[in-house]
């Protein structure tokens, strides 16, 4: 059996790593594709970080100016004791793009960053060139989705050890043999930082139920979108299931919608052929062809 890890999905890839200063706040990246091209902002979901795109960074690099960063409060970036609710995240979002010398950017956001994308796109506008959310947050609350998130990213952290960090991610999967042990090394070192649990604990706020639906968006919010927008689901998500994506969709004018198969909540790593192919045609403007 072939060994499936980070540094295979990178080889062959120009890629960096580095930092960069975010109005004060110290944001870890995964960059590929060079300055002259369009930038694309990829943004992970709730406790995640950078190494969610690692499959994409080659096949979007051709294209655009492809970072994938770790948000506030996430993986290696700083982490510092803020409310974190939806503005506070899209603050840093935006305070991303200004240190790379940019004010319009292509957004796609995964989960957690699909909701903070939105946000941007209701709130600033001019920001925001192309939309994509992805198995996005910010529309529904399910109680024992919510329960779920917050019990085991919690457990992860409190005692990151291998089998459940590895339980952990595979919520995110479809196919739990996805999950790969680089994944779950990189996860547990981050989790393993000092002071982890205590940043998720704030992290997790958007799964009680009286924060989230102060953070949530109404269908005349939706309907201020105005980017081009593609809305993607899967037929296996965990968090909410393709009626309710499409739901998304409807209240956004002119969105697309697609739906991939036989994935889970991280469809740019599960099929990142798939995924990489329907997400560049939307970002450069051509037709998404169907799937199957």
């Amino acid at each position: 059996m072939s060994h499936e890890s980070i540094w295979a999905d990178l080889i062959g890839v120009e890629f960096r790593q580095g930092y960069l200063d975010a109005e004060g706040v110290r944001t870890r990246y995964l960059m590929s594709g060079s300055e002259d091209k369009p930038l694309l902002l990829l943004l992970h979901g709730t406790g995640g970080h950078a190494e969610a795109y690692v499959r994409n960074l080659r096949a979007h690099g051709e294209h655009f100016w492809t970072v994938a960063f770790d948000a506030v409060g996430h993986g290696y970036s700083d982490k510092p004791r803020i409310e974190y609710e939806i503005p506070q995240y899209a603050a840093h979002v935006l305070a991303v793009m200004k240190a790379l010398g940019r004010n319009r950017a292509l957004l796609s956001g995964e989960s957690l960053g699909g909701w903070i994308a939105s946000y941007i796109a209701i709130h600033h506008p001019g920001a925001v060139e192309r939309l994509v959310l992805n198995t996005t947050g910010g529309w529904t609350a399910h109680p024992e989705v919510m329960e779920r998130i917050k019990s085991l990213s919690m457990r992860a952290v409190e005692q990151p050890d291998w089998e459940f960090i590895r339980k952990r991610l595979e919520l995110l999967m479809h196919d739990p043999a996805k999950v790969n042990d680089d994944l779950i090394a990189a996860r547990q070192t981050i989790y393993s930082q000092p002071g982890y649990s205590e940043v998720m604990n704030d992290i997790l706020c958007l799964q009680e139920m009286e924060i989230r639906r102060r953070n949530m968006f109404t269908p005349e919010d939706y309907a201020r979108v105005a980017a081009p927008t593609l809305v993607l689901w899967t037929s296996h998500d965990p968090t909410a299931n393709p009626i309710e994506g499409k739901q998304i969709a409807d209240m956004i004018r002119g969105a697309q919608f697609v739906v991939m198969p036989q994935c889970g909540h991280w469809p740019q790593f599960e099929d990142p052929d798939t995924f990489n192919r329907i997400h560049i045609d939307f970002l450069l403007g051509r037709p998404v062809e169907p799937i199957g």
